[in-house]
């Protein structure tokens, strides 16, 4: 028949035809191309820093979820997955406070899938595992041609992400309040830019470099502050615990009471309007001074206890 349209026939190529080395090549380019896997899991993905240093390893690709702010850790192989990236994804995710963990290789062992699985259905809502096939494809002698294969993800993703495109185009007359005081804080602390996009909460985390601790910092009607915390989900009685040792130095360091029953440990306020214009510059500046003042603290004392 004449006029048929002829077609070609897609072929899987080894991975390392496009990239000789993980780290050297494949993350660069990964890194680069964020938006190919954002299509890929339904977000647009932004990137923030590679080779992040977490304890004595480093995180391939920390990178933003723009729609809500949110860290999204991605962990890349070319080769088959291994036990040695599932137990330091674990690892990253506390250390870097991600709530989306993206593990990304050309394929995957029945025992990581479950792996993934299982966390998705044992950790909170605001956690998001997936397990993403690279492949690398051509027609004929086309260019190569990257993809990516979601294996596993949480079985409400779908619903989670029209639930976060809502909460963006609906923001309360409150959230709005909040968005302006951090969009105020992130321009003028560049510092806290990096760690994440300014949204609506009333908190803000911070990582405390290796420690594995955080600081959080509140919004309240009368007052700001901040205190320390452990990993999401971790209770504030196992990071007294943790503390006890070193309680009433850091309480002197800091000038603030230790009390290890209390929901929000060494905590530190300062009253203030966050909503008042004339009263953001103060609270600003308030709020950065005892985010480096704790920091530094925690990681003087539990570097010399360690």
């Amino acid at each position: 028949m004449s006029g048929a349209v002829e077609f070609g026939r897609l072929q899987d190529v080894m991975v390392r035809q496009a990239w000789t080395h993980e780290a050297l090549s494949f993350t660069p380019w990964l890194a680069e191309n964020l938006d190919r896997l954002g299509e890929a899991l339904g977000v647009k993905l932004e990137h923030v820093e590679s080779e992040v240093a977490v304890t004595r390893f480093a995180a391939d690709i920390l990178a933003r979820n723009v729609t809500d702010g949110t860290n999204v850790l991605i962990e890349n192989q070319l080769e088959v997955s291994d036990h040695g990236h599932l137990g330091q994804i674990l690892t990253y995710l506390a250390g870097l406070d991600a709530h989306t963990v993206v593990w990304v290789a050309p394929e995957f062992r029945d025992a990581h899938l479950s792996a993934i699985r299982w966390l998705n259905q044992h950790t909170g809502a605001e956690f998001a595992f997936f397990a993403v096939k690279l492949r690398v494809v051509r027609i004929g002698a086309s260019p190569l041609a990257p993809l990516f294969d979601v294996l596993e993800r949480p079985n409400d993703w779908e619903k989670r992400l029209q639930e976060t495109l809502r909460q963006s185009s609906e923001r309360s007359p409150v959230g709005d309040r909040r968005h302006a005081f951090w969009s105020a804080y992130c321009s003028q602390i560049p510092i806290e830019a990096a760690r994440g996009k300014p949204n609506a909460a009333f908190y803000r985390w911070a990582p405390v470099g290796d420690t594995g601790l955080f600081l959080s910092r509140f919004l309240a009607d009368r007052y700001v502050g901040l205190c320390i915390r452990g990993p999401r989900g971790t209770p504030a009685a196992e990071v007294a615990e943790q503390l006890t040792s070193v309680s009433e130095t850091l309480a002197t360091r800091l000038g603030v009471s230790f009390d290890a029953g209390a929901d929000y440990l060494f905590i530190k306020t300062i009253p203030g309007s966050y909503i008042e214009p004339a009263e953001r510059d103060r609270l600003i500046a308030w709020l950065a001074t005892e985010t480096e003042r704790y920091a530094a603290a925690l990681i003087d004392i539990l570097g010399e206890t360690h």
